[in-house]
């Protein structure tokens, strides 16, 4: 049986320090809403998630309760602020100290993982030290090469432990069989993790990104006076945020420990990577669009939106609502068809913003989230009938 591992103060405050970055990010593409700004928010999101997920699950195996660890922690924390205070201008002038940050993320997390694997930590740390090392490199270019050097670090994020693990799996020659046997080692121990702990760092990581839709509220009305139509608007808002929180902690995250709990230790790494990093990252940048939308919306509540603004509010919902699709689908969590419909229903709300008004797209997207989630209550009770079972069994 595993022993409780709850998230500790100290990882949630690293959290709130990497949601800054999140902040960040809003701001970026709330101030450039089109192609090149969203590109720019994905790749450099992307690959700080990256790193998130590599913190989540160090101290999931190496838990911050000695004081070498909670300094090493506290010195990455300001990494990442570095990091977070760098990105509206990652592909400007804030490239090199961006990059020095991320070296600097890299570098402490490595550290500290050797305290539970030792040597054996090179077969990931150093791809994500070479990962830095290229985000470091765009710095100091601008343009094609440092969007090429963006993509390599990408790919040498994505590419390079998947043959790593591949290659360990496959088996070496006789004279390599003990390097080989330690990275399989090393791998194996790295699936080794607490589903209780994995999944709530994870949710409380969501929760306060929500916050930012939240904000968002606030910045977008600034100096303006209120009135009823800006509290209306507010609430709308409010609500359509409150709906997807909803869909993932009412509705997916019991269930999501459920199968963590469920799935041997030495396999949780693999779905963790699925469900937490690959489902999770369309998940949270979903909530930052929506947030960027709200920033450009809540103040011109009465005015035919821009094409940007109504599709960062509509293009927010539907990319979340695909993560969470794939996140279910991951999890074996059912059913699909309502939160699909939904997300393509989100999506048809783009036009009615641009040809109307700002309130009237958030009062549809309010209605066909709420839609979505009494759809599933009436004719998927199923889940909820089960959650309700396990709740009253073990009080």
């Amino acid at each position: 049986m595993e022993t409780p591992h709850r998230v500790s103060t100290l990882e949630l405050f690293f959290d709130l320090v990497f949601v800054f970055t999140i902040t960040q990010l809003t701001v970026l593409l709330a101030d450039d809403i089109s192609f090149r700004g969203a590109g720019q928010v994905l790749v450099i999101f992307t690959v700080l998630f990256w790193m998130y997920g590599g913190y989540a699950h160090l101290t999931n195996q190496v838990p911050p309760d000695r004081t070498v660890r909670r300094v090493l922690l506290i010195l990455a924390m300001g990494a990442f602020l570095v990091c977070a205070l760098a990105v509206p201008t990652a592909f400007g002038a804030g490239g090199v100290a961006f990059g020095l940050g991320y070296v600097f993320v890299v570098l402490v997390h490595s550290a500290l993982y050797t305290q539970a694997h030792g040597t054996g930590v090179l077969w990931f740390a150093l791809p994500n030290l070479l990962c830095a090392l290229s985000v470091l490199a765009a710095g100091f270019f601008d343009g094609p090469p440092a969007w090429g050097l963006w993509m390599l670090a990408l790919l040498i994020q994505f590419v390079v432990p998947q043959l790593v693990q591949r290659v360990a799996a496959s088996g070496a020659a006789p004279a390599e069989a003990a390097s080989a046997a330690a990275v399989t080692t090393v791998s194996d121990q790295l699936g080794g993790m607490s589903a209780e702990h994995l999944v709530e760092r994870h949710g409380l990581l969501l929760i306060i990104v929500f916050g930012e839709s939240v904000i968002a509220i606030g910045i977008g009305t600034g100096s303006l006076p209120l009135s009823v139509g800006i509290a209306g608007g507010a609430f709308l808002a409010l609500a359509i945020a409150s709906a997807l929180w909803w869909m993932y902690f009412v509705r997916d995250e019991g269930r999501a420990e459920e199968v963590f709990a469920e799935t041997a230790p030495e396999k949780r790494f693999k779905l963790a990577m699925l469900a937490y990093y690959y489902a999770f990252l369309p998940m949270l940048l979903g909530i930052a669009a929506f947030a960027a939308g709200v920033k450009k919306t809540i103040g011109h509540l009465g005015e035919h939106l821009h094409t940007g603004p109504a599709l960062a509010l509509a293009g927010g919902v539907a990319v979340y609502l695909a993560g969470d699709l794939a996140f279910r689908a991951v999890l074996g969590i059912g059913p699909a068809r309502f939160r699909a419909a939904a997300m393509l229903l989100a999506l048809a709300t783009v036009p009615l913003g641009a040809a109307t008004a700002g309130l009237w797209q958030l009062l549809a997207l309010v209605v066909v989230l709420l839609a979505a989630l009494g759809a599933e209550a009436r004719w998927a009770p199923a889940a909820s009938a089960e959650r309700a079972q396990a709740a009253t069994g073990s009080g």
